[in-house]
């Protein structure tokens, strides 16, 4: 048990050094020496998961280069892999082959917007959301079509059946003011930073009728990655918002279906919804206190 252990722990290692050789590779545009890694590591293990998560790194680097024939030609490769590998399993059997499906079709989707085919990558994102919508990458291609689309259109709906701490309004309820949509999760290191920020913001704008919701959900986890049930995991996510978003004024209702509907497959996700209830700003990941305080000024202009 303890030699089986040990070369699950090599094989990890090896799997891990892989993806982040690869992201190297392509960091530096060094694209024959991305392909030996991933040849080289396929030629000895075959074409597992592990491997054609690597293969989709050379995708992302190409479209992160703009490179989009490359990017086009490598996510098709990668697409092709995945499909040959779910002929013997299912999607979500494993970790890795979800992350390069979804990175598959957000490169397809995201070269073709930058060729300014912004209507055929909508089009690709909607079909594949169809497809893949009980899966675990719906939320990650719900991101991309959402950074298309929903700057502008109405806010979709939030599900507000439970909450952490004192239940808060519907979005339909607050149309009239001006709203900050703060999605956080309770092991996110950048959402902890990102929570000064929005109390400045909050405390500058105490004389407007600024609204903050805080949206977070479930992970079957507490600290540590330690499982736990929703009776262990909801007091966990109170201590975690009393801690660190103490000096917040939000509700914060509890919902899987908010994160997939918003499509935060990365937290912080950031959205500020205008008096109208019209989506202003959609932004994945932590913003700045500079860049985000001219836009909330904005905002919460009549």
């Amino acid at each position: 048990m303890k030699l089986l252990g040990l070369v699950l722990l090599f094989v990890a290692a090896a799997n891990a050094a892989l993806v982040q050789d690869v992201r190297s590779a392509t960091a530096a545009r060094n694209w024959p020496l991305a392909e030996k890694l991933v040849a080289d590591f396929q030629k000895q293990n075959g074409w597992t998961p592990e491997a054609i998560l690597g293969q989709s790194w050379i995708a992302r680097g190409a479209q992160a280069a703009s490179e989009w024939d490359r990017a086009q030609r490598e996510a098709a490769k990668t697409r092709t892999l995945v499909d040959e590998s779910l002929k013997k399993r299912k999607l979500d059997d494993e970790p890795q082959l979800p992350l390069a499906l979804g990175a598959s079709i957000e490169v397809q989707a995201l070269s073709l917007a930058g060729q300014n085919q912004r209507t055929e990558a909508v089009a690709l994102l909607q079909k594949e959301i169809k497809a893949w919508y009980a899966t675990s990458i719906r939320t990650r291609l719900q991101k991309n079509l959402n950074l298309l689309t929903l700057e502008g259109k109405p806010a979709p709906a939030l599900e507000t059946k439970q909450f952490i701490g004192p239940a808060g309004p519907t979005l339909a309820a607050l149309k009239g003011k001006p709203i900050i949509l703060f999605f956080w999760a309770h092991w996110c290191a950048d959402c902890k930073q990102q929570g000064p920020i929005l109390a400045r913001l909050q405390q500058e704008h105490k004389a407007t009728d600024l609204v903050i919701l805080g949206p977070t959900q479930k992970y079957g986890y507490i600290a540590g990655g330690v499982d736990a049930p929703p009776a262990e995991e909801l007091p966990y996510i109170e201590r975690i918002r009393t801690q660190f978003y103490g000096s917040l004024n939000m509700a914060v209702p509890v919902s899987e279906e908010n994160f997939k509907a918003w499509g935060c497959s990365t937290t912080p996700t950031l959205a500020l919804i205008d008096r109208a209830g019209i989506v202003r700003l959609y932004h994945p990941g932590r913003m700045t206190y500079e860049d985000l305080a001219p836009k909330v000024a904005a905002l919460v202009k009549k």
